[in-house]
């Protein structure tokens, strides 16, 4: 008898061939319509995707705000999805204008942990043979950010290391309650969604990096083992420099591993032992301008390095966007499930 789904992905986690590798794929709103429009509603339904992912970041609701395109969050954030980018969009408000003088001001929304709870039951009760991840997106940099501003967050590490260090420690209690009421709950690995890195290096340097964000994902990473779960962490961009540190702090699966970024046999090599990596085939060059074929050769390059020893999640690097042909998603979805790459 063969590996259920979510067998596939732990002996993956613990850097173990499996009989095929485990795959994901998810898609925004607007390309999983494409995607519908193309091959029917429910189109992926027997596809057999390994993973059941759910992640909160305090649910924007549209009531209140002048059109149907904007939308303001539990934390008094406005989100403005009027243009491309639907799915999260732009901010249009700081809460917090100056981090030195009003942060330590900013009292806490509170959460609505029967919704939670009743999202998650819901969630799990849909799980299959899948392996389940739970998480948090807006986890603590961009939860920052998005009450204060990229550049206040960046220049409060200079300017106001002290006032900034406790806004980060509120949001890390904050988690840290959330996180005690998703941990009720019988799921296998806790998801944290924090962009740190651009397409060279961290955006705010290692240094700064490890001065203030390192010590709370540590807290947060701890709560989450403590509680018997593997941890998972997306970061877009280039973040090779600090693996050493998550892996230190117990990360066990990196998300998104952007092969214009990385050079993705050096990093298996390099970390393919401590670290199993969550993407690999990319959504902004391969998926969105290849030709099917061309799709089909290169993921099957990708496979070829990421493969051996376990360790390996083979997904597109991000949530599928609109501008991405349904053809080269049916193309990826053929060698990831295809009998011969098994």
């Amino acid at each position: 008898m063969g590996m259920t789904r979510r067998e596939r992905v732990i002996a993956a986690l613990q850097h173990k061939e499996t009989d095929f590798t485990p795959y994901y794929m998810e898609y925004t709103a607007q390309e999983e319509e494409n995607l519908g429009k193309a091959f029917g509603k429910g189109f992926d339904q027997d596809w057999g995707y390994h993973l059941h992912v759910y992640q909160t970041w305090n649910w924007p609701e549209n009531t209140g705000m002048p059109n149907k395109d904007h939308f303001r969050d539990g934390f008094g954030v406005v989100w403005n999805r009027s243009g491309v980018d639907k799915d999260i969009g732009v901010i249009d408000n700081h809460v917090i204008d100056d981090i030195e003088t009003d942060a330590d001001a900013y009292v806490f929304p509170p959460y609505d942990a029967a919704r939670l709870r009743k999202e998650l039951k819901e969630f799990l009760s849909k799980k299959e043979d899948k392996f389940t991840v739970v998480g948090i997106g807006f986890s603590v940099f961009e939860r920052a950010w998005s009450l204060c501003g990229m550049e206040n967050v960046f220049m409060a590490m200079i300017a106001a290391p002290d006032e900034l260090k406790r806004l980060l420690n509120g949001i890390k209690e904050y988690n840290l309650k959330i996180m005690d009421s998703m941990l009720e709950f019988d799921f296998d690995a806790f998801y944290f969604g924090d962009d740190w890195g651009s397409q060279k290096g961290l955006m705010m340097g290692a240094a700064h990096w490890r001065e203030f964000i390192k010590p709370v994902m540590k807290e947060l990473y701890a709560r989450a083992k403590r509680a018997g779960r593997y941890v998972f962490q997306h970061s877009c961009g280039d973040i090779e420099e600090i693996l050493p540190d998550v892996i230190e702090i117990g990360l066990d699966c990196y998300q998104t591993f952007q092969p214009e970024i990385y050079d993705i046999a050096k990093i298996k090599q390099q970390f393919g032992d401590k670290l199993t990596f969550w993407g690999g085939v990319s959504t902004q060059q391969l998926l969105a301008k290849a030709t099917p074929s061309e799709v089909q050769a290169t993921a099957k390059k990708i496979l070829d390095v990421m493969k051996p020893g376990g360790g390996y999640i083979f997904a597109p690097t991000h949530t599928v966007p609109h501008d991405v042909p349904p053809e080269n998603i049916k193309a990826l979805y053929e060698v990831m499930s295809a009998k011969g790459i098994r």
